[in-house]
């Protein structure tokens, strides 16, 4: 029976290859991530505003700009992807490049270090600092948002960065491995410097947000399923409920609802791009959130990590298990 189980185990070795792949990358994209200057990713986000500041003129035909927008986004996610998929087809060691391009891909999960910072900030009433560590990870104008303005911007990252970070990363590694979860990343960061609820990306962001929606679908609903477990029945059924009035170009909208509601605060409300304030839905399940607000927001997220994480450890053990039945 033994020798059988061993054959098997040695049968899957790819498989808990994988698993070993993907949780020492989410480990280590907690326990030690890069720098934000130092990403591969947030480069990528720069180079893409680049080309837009190039391309991107809001006085063509909006067809002109779905056009542009099409054709920036092939040139700049179709080269990057081929170069890490042909090397990773190359390589010696494909395990090593896969570790890699997950632990880039997973670099934005350190923001809850910044949340941290952010409700610090606020303790000290240095809203000016808060603003300034908050400023690189929102694609929006920050330099006028109020205390409140500042916990509702830190909470929604919070809750929602986990969606094209952890639960993306595990769900498209399994289905076409680090390629797919490299192209998925880049496609959202794209998305994120080209939002289309700026009325500078109306048009020309249009594409890529809704390929984006298209591929985060599966893993926003699970994500939002794993927030809503924590607070109860009400907020489960509020998974299948539609929300009123919702801003057409506002992807994250579900998460910041069904996390507004575990943890019964404000979300959402008006937002300024360039200088110019645009509407989104106002989430109201409770008082406006403050500096305590994103303690709890970062115990839920926490929470909601560590359900994924053991998800992800549970699955090589379960397989193993059955194995070992079936001999």
């Amino acid at each position: 029976m033994v020798p059988e189980f061993a054959t098997q185990l040695l049968n899957d070795s790819p498989f808990y290859q994988g698993a070993m792949i993907l949780i020492i990358s989410l480990l280590l994209s907690k326990i030690a991530p890069l720098p934000r200057d130092y990403q591969p990713i947030v480069w990528f986000g720069l180079l893409a505003k680049e080309l837009a500041a190039k391309v991107n003129h809001t006085s063509r035909a909006p067809s002109q700009q779905l056009i542009a927008g099409t054709l920036a986004c092939i040139l700049l996610v179709l080269p990057f992807s081929a170069i890490m998929t042909f090397l990773m087809q190359l390589a010696a060691f494909p395990w090593f490049f896969e570790f890699i391009v997950l632990y880039i891909c997973l670099n934005d999960e350190n923001f809850k270090q910044t949340a941290v910072e952010v409700k610090q900030a606020l303790y000290h009433e240095e809203k000016n600092r808060a603003r300034s560590i908050l400023s690189p990870w929102l694609y929006r104008d920050t330099k006028e948002l109020s205390e409140v303005g500042i916990a509702k911007a830190t909470i929604e990252k919070l809750v929602t960065t986990p969606v094209y970070g952890t639960v993306s990363t595990i769900i498209f590694f399994g289905i076409g491995g680090a390629p797919l979860v490299l192209i998925t990343r880049m496609l959202k960061q794209l998305e994120l410097c080209w939002p289309p609820i700026n009325p500078k990306f109306a048009h020309f962001g249009k594409p890529v947000y809704l390929l984006s929606t298209l591929l985060f679908i599966v893993p926003s609903w699970l994500w939002n399923i794993s927030i809503a477990i924590q607070g109860g029945p009400k907020s489960i059924l509020s998974l299948f409920k539609p929300l009123p009035n919702t801003q057409p170009f506002h992807n994250c909208i579900n998460t910041c609802d069904i996390a507004a509601r575990v943890l019964n605060i404000e979300l959402g409300g008006p937002m300024k791009f360039n200088g110019m304030k645009i509407d989104t839905t106002k989430l109201s399940y409770g008082p406006k959130p403050d500096a305590q607000s994103i303690t709890s927001a970062i115990r839920l997220a926490n929470t909601t990590y560590g359900i994924w994480i053991f998800f992800v450890v549970s699955m090589p053990l379960i397989w193993a298990g059955l194995r070992y039945l079936h001999t």
